[in-house]
């Protein structure tokens, strides 16, 4: 069943400027008990990293992307260690010597496509305020989240492998968690302050949870079920909200 909209409409938009306004009033008291989530900035996971330059000519860009995206396919297929340099610059119809005008290792070329998943995530609205229902709304933004991540999902593939073996990947990765549950924190947040939010919800906790499950899902054969993005938005909306809110 979906929600009234006529009333959501009435009560939501209302209801986030007012979550906004306090948010920036620093003198206005934070309740205990539910504290606030600190806004933590998108990690960038080629900090140190000794990149080559962005290529200007569009020949140069569109041989670059086509190694980028061969190494997607390959790593979904094969796995990061069964994959090797001369397989992707097979498949994207160049030389070895021309994969090393890009990226000095098959490390490297998985840290780019990491640190592009991470930046097209922080480009997703979180808080969309178009004239729909609160379960379309959020529905809306995990179909976005995950379409995102689907792109990218050979990469996360990859990623899960070679962190197993490589501390430093393994150090970002906890900061890459830490900045996608926060970003979920900070929505989960100010929906519970919507009218006919449940009362006492562990807004951190059920962050955490959504992010683990939704990186889980990531490397999982469920990313693929068409019924996911539906059972994840009920999920979550019913963790939120009271069954009141409902069409009877």
């Amino acid at each position: 069943m979906l929600l009234r909209r006529s009333a959501v409409r009435s009560e939501l938009r209302p209801a986030m400027k007012r979550a906004r306004r306090s948010a920036l009033a620093r003198s206005h008291p934070r309740s205990a008990a539910a504290p606030r989530a600190k806004t933590i900035r998108r990690p960038d996971l080629l900090m140190g990293e000794k990149l080559a330059r962005e290529p200007s000519q569009q020949r140069s860009r569109i041989k670059r992307d086509a190694i980028l995206r061969a190494a997607v396919e390959l790593f979904e297929r094969n796995g990061y260690e069964a994959t090797a340099i001369g397989d992707i610059t097979k498949r994207a119809g160049t030389s070895v010597g021309g994969f090393y005008q890009y990226f000095i290792s098959k490390r490297q070329l998985l840290l780019v496509l990491m640190n592009e998943l991470l930046q097209k995530l922080e480009q997703i609205d979180m808080q969309p305020s178009g004239p729909t229902d609160l379960k379309t709304a959020i529905e809306s933004v995990l179909r976005a989240g995950l379409t995102t991540d689907l792109a990218y999902a050979g990469a996360y593939r990859a990623w899960r492998e070679a962190m197993l073996s490589d501390t430093q990947l393994a150090s970002l990765d906890a900061l890459m968690r830490a900045w996608t549950t926060g970003r979920l924190r900070a929505v989960f947040e100010m929906l519970a302050r919507l009218p006919g939010a449940r009362r006492g919800i562990d807004v951190a906790l059920l962050a955490a949870l959504m992010d683990r499950l939704f990186w889980d899902l990531l490397a999982s054969t469920l990313r693929s079920n068409p019924r996911l993005i539906g059972t994840l938005s009920h999920t979550i909306f019913h963790a939120l909200f009271q069954d009141s809110l409902l069409a009877r």
